[in-house]
């Protein structure tokens, strides 16, 4: 016969044990450890299995590299209660998006890294109304940055609001107006993010103790010998770095800073040479690859300012292209349609009439203009932050 209240005892028993199991993860077995200190009961390999998220190779980070594995359980880094939680510590309620520094826009709620949007709004970061009562002029207004550009060009509007253009997914244009693009971090060499050196804040690399440049891909102790460095940064070029930058430990800085007109691994690629002295590229008739013009279709000449077909008859356009001597494009060129068209045979021949030679104008490191400015009829116009009768001069501030 069972003693009086036993079968209450019971019931409390278990009712206790359903809830302190209840309280663990679901992946946590407490058949895993025979006892409190005990050792565990499987491999270390098959632990940390049950610590990886699915799908990642072995070797991955455990409980995504935010918490502890203890025999198969992970145990999360929790700085504040409810900081990284889930059964894998997947969770992060920072890491939801934001929109003009509110995290879901302030329509909606933060759930394990994915707003859940209020009723009315949708988005990643619930910054789109579902109904939109504004005119498209007042959206557009509403999407203009600073420099008064939609989305910075990198996006389009939506209702007063910047969709930034991420077609494959990964994120990396950003901001209320687009304005970060963090695939200027991205080394072109090793596709790493800031060389690996550093971590990217609104496409501008912080580099890592020890690196400098826009990359971070510079290392302030280098070892490669002087010869060897200057080498690798002339390329094809007779000179470092084409001219249009700095060379240091093999690799170039191309100038000016920031300005994405000066590219290449060597700064082989100069688009400010597809723009005229009004800064038009392409005479607005093509698109420039690498510092050369492809012209639209019906357009040809350096810088696609010719068009193929002509309505002038022909005396009205050999009078147009007749110099102050009465000579023909000064004999160093043809005419068509009104305009004359130097000799390409002969580089240095430019002006309107054919009649000015660009070897009058100053050199340095045996380029005109050092490469740093357009030779206008003898004189040396030179692009933004540089100087000087040769444009050899930078104005800007040099890398450390």
């Amino acid at each position: 016969m069972r003693p009086a209240g036993f079968g209450n005892f019971l019931l409390l028993a278990c009712s206790l044990l359903f809830a302190g199991l209840s309280a663990v993860p679901q992946n946590f077995s407490p058949s895993l450890r025979s006892g409190p200190g005990a050792t565990c009961r499987l491999s270390r390999a098959e632990s940390e299995r049950r610590c990886r998220a699915p799908g990642q190779p072995p070797g991955g980070a455990l409980c995504h590299g935010r918490g502890r594995c203890d025999c198969g359980v992970c145990i999360c880094h929790v700085s504040e209660p409810g900081v990284y939680f889930g059964p894998l510590c997947e969770c992060h309620e920072w890491v939801c998006e934001t929109y003009d520094g509110k995290t879901c826009a302030g329509h909606g709620k933060c759930d394990c890294g994915k707003c859940k949007c209020d009723k009315g709004w949708s988005g990643d970061a619930c910054q789109y109304p579902t109904n939109c009562d504004l005119t498209k002029k007042k959206s557009n207004q509403m999407c203009k940055n600073s420099q008064d550009i939609i989305c910075s060009n990198a996006g389009t509007c939506h209702c007063g609001r910047c969709k930034c253009d991420n077609s494959d997914g990964n994120g990396l244009v950003y901001g209320k107006f687009c304005e970060c693009d963090d695939r200027e971090c991205i080394d072109d060499e090793t596709e790493e993010i800031c060389g690996g050196h550093g971590q990217c804040n609104c496409g501008r690399c912080d580099c890592k103790v020890g690196w400098y440049g826009k990359k971070c891909e510079h290392p302030r102790s280098c070892p490669l010998s002087a010869e060897e460095s200057i080498k690798k940064c002339q390329g094809s070029s007779d000179l470092p770095c084409s001219g249009r930058g700095k060379c240091e430990c093999g690799k170039c800085t191309c100038y000016p800073p920031g300005d994405r007109r000066v590219y290449g691994k060597t700064c082989e690629c100069d688009d400010r040479r597809c723009e005229d002295l009004d800064g038009v590229v392409c005479g607005g008739h093509g698109t420039c690859s690498c510092g050369r013009c492809v012209c639209e279709r019906g357009w040809f000449g350096r810088l696609c300012q010719h068009p193929r077909k002509c309505n002038m008859t022909e005396e009205l356009s050999k009078s147009l292209c007749e110099s102050a001597d009465g000579i023909l494009c000064s004999g160093k060129g043809s005419c068509h349609c009104g305009k004359c068209i130097c000799s390409a045979e002969e580089w240095y021949i430019s002006g309107e009439f054919c009649d000015c030679d660009d070897r009058d104008c100053d050199k340095h490191d045996g380029l005109i203009c050092t490469g740093n400015g357009i030779c206008s009829c003898g004189n040396c116009e030179c692009w933004d932050g540089w100087n000087g009768n040769a444009c050899e001069i930078w104005l800007g501030t040099e890398y450390p």
